[in-house]
């Protein structure tokens, strides 16, 4: 019999801790052997949360902080595109469930209009693109 599905709020959930260790091959802007970060979902969700209303990071930038944050050289960027879909999905099912939107995780903080993620979320992305513009971020 076939698991049931996790949701991505379960997802969220996760005991993993962030590793730092040598990136094996390069990949994505990294060369092999640099001290890369390799974050949670509890990890991206906390960063996420600590970004101030009314300001925004973009995806490296959100990164490059991350890995300064934990004496790394750089942030895994596949894990981080993954992980920021999980926070989304599961920030967007905590809304809909009835969370108030100020105890959301603020993912349009970090996601614009261009960021590869936009295009994979269960809902309409123009949700977070209106929650930009809310607060004030253009970019």
């Amino acid at each position: 019999m076939a698991k049931p599905k996790k949701s991505w709020a379960e997802k969220m959930q996760s005991d993993k801790l962030p590793v730092v260790k040598p990136a094996p091959i390069d990949i994505a802007g990294m060369k092999a052997g640099q001290i890369m970060l390799v974050p949670t979902a509890k990890l991206i969700d906390a960063a996420v949360r600590a970004i101030p209303e009314g300001q925004s990071l973009s995806i490296p930038a959100f990164r490059t902080q991350l890995a300064k944050q934990h004496q790394a050289e750089v942030c895994c960027p596949i894990t981080t595109g993954i992980l920021l879909r999980i926070v989304a999905e599961a920030a967007f099912e905590n809304y809909e469930a009835g969370t108030d939107l100020a105890d959301v995780t603020p993912v349009w903080r970090v996601l614009d209009r261009d960021a590869p993620t936009m295009k994979k979320l269960s809902y309409d992305p123009e949700f977070l693109l209106e929650l930009r513009s809310q607060e004030g971020i253009t970019s």
